[in-house]
């Protein structure tokens, strides 16, 4: 297995990995960055957030997948336009409560072409960052169970999680002879 990070003058940091195997194996690489566009003097919830998704992939009380692909319309998963990250954080929503906030996978349109999956924005400092990958979904974390709780939120590009227990998500299974290539781009910038 190999991670490429590249950092380019047009201000992306670029992510690649890739993988080999000589017996079956469930593969699933991401990152755990965490991002808070307003110097981390502030909290995440007043930064803006689009995710290029339709549904989510519901969880359990244990925060499993429970293997539905879900709507995001009329629920507090919306992102498909531009949001607050705290407009909607707090309603008394079962997935909402479950988690503490967000910590769900989104089903990304474009998955498995390089695509854009999300755009971050916090309006005070008007710093942006947009998430491009060749993923087929992205976990949103809010950051609700951090020692200063909200003061990041992460953007992860995946596969599905549990995917193996679902077979209506995308294969994680990697076999001899194949290789696993996965790319994000993190683009930073000012509106």
């Amino acid at each position: 297995m190999r991670v490429t990070y590249l950092l380019t003058a047009a201000n992306e940091l670029i992510v690649e990995y890739e993988a080999t195997t000589d017996r079956a194996t469930p593969i699933n690489l991401t990152q755990h960055t965490y991002f808070n566009l307003g110097g981390g003097a502030r909290n995440i919830l007043d930064h803006e957030l689009t995710i290029d998704a339709d549904r989510f992939t519901p969880t359990d009380d244990n925060q499993i997948p429970t293997g539905e692909l879900k709507a995001v319309g009329g629920t507090p998963f919306d992102f498909t336009r531009p949001s607050r990250i705290g407009a909607r954080i707090g309603e008394d929503d079962p997935q909402v409560r479950t988690a503490g906030g967000y910590d769900h996978n989104w089903v990304l349109r474009d998955g498995g072409m390089l695509a854009r999956a999300a755009r971050l924005v916090d309006p005070e400092s008007g710093r942006t960052l947009e998430v491009s990958t060749t993923e087929p979904g992205i976990q949103f974390y809010s950051g609700n169970r951090l020692e200063r709780p909200r003061m990041g939120l992460c953007l992860e590009t995946q596969h599905f999680p549990d995917s193996p227990n679902h077979p209506a998500f995308p294969s994680t299974i990697l076999r001899p002879g194949g290789t696993y290539r996965s790319k994000t781009v993190f683009a930073f910038g000012v509106v």
